[in-house]
C-alpha cells in the first residue's frame, strides 16, 4: 500500500460509484434493490444541492475501494456530523489497510469540519466488518433500532391527511 490515496470523487467518476454501489449491493445480497443510475447519482451527488460525497482509495492508480458519506446533525451536541453510508473494499484487496486509510480519511475530514461525531451502520451478519470496525475502537450503539420509511409506506404518509 505505499502508493496508496484518497481520492475526491468528480462528476466524470459517476461510472464508477455506481460500479462500487453495485459491488457493495451484490456482497451483501441486495443487489436486486439497486435503483441507482449514473443519471440519478450525478444529479444527487454533483448537481445543484450536493446530497452526498464519494471518495475513492486508490493504490497506484487503480480504484480499489470508496466511501459514500453526507453530514448529519446532533441536536444533544449541537454540532453536525458525518454520517458514512457506505464503505466498501474490493474482497480481493481487503486486509492492506485501505478501509483503515478510508476511514482515517473521514475521521479528519469531520474534525476539520468542526463534526462531533462519525456513525455507519453495519449488517449484523457481517462479522469481519464489525470486527474490523471493533479493532478501530468504534462503538456499536446496541440501544437504538434503525427504523425507516420508503416505498408505499412513504408515499401514504407523505400524503396523509390526519
Amino acid at each position: 500500500m505505499a502508493k496508496a490515496q484518497i481520492v475526491e470523487a468528480g462528476v466524470d467518476d459517476v461510472a464508477d460509484i455506481l460500479g462500487f454501489v453495485r459491488d457493495l449491493a451484490r456482497f451483501e445480497k441486495l443487489e436486486h434493490e439497486v435503483t441507482a443510475t449514473e443519471q440519478s447519482l450525478r444529479e444527487s451527488l454533483f448537481g445543484p444541492r450536493r446530497h452526498a460525497e464519494v471518495v475513492f482509495a486508490e493504490d497506484d492508480g487503480e480504484r480499489v475501494g470508496f466511501a459514500l458519506f453526507f453530514h448529519n446533525y446532533s441536536t444533544f451536541l449541537g454540532r453536525p456530523g458525518l454520517y458514512l453510508e457506505d464503505l466498501y473494499v474490493r474482497p480481493e484487496k481487503r486486509g492492506r489497510g485501505y478501509g483503515r486509510l478510508l476511514i482515517r480519511h473521514l475521521a479528519a475530514l469531520a474534525v476539520a469540519r468542526g463534526c462531533g461525531r462519525l456513525e455507519w451502520q453495519a449488517l449484523d451478519w457481517n462479522a469481519d466488518a464489525v470486527a474490523f470496525y471493533r479493532s478501530l475502537g468504534a462503538e456499536p450503539m446496541s440501544d437504538w433500532t434503525v427504523f425507516r420509511f420508503s416505498g408505499e409506506t412513504l408515499t401514504r404518509h407523505a400524503q396523509s391527511a390526519d
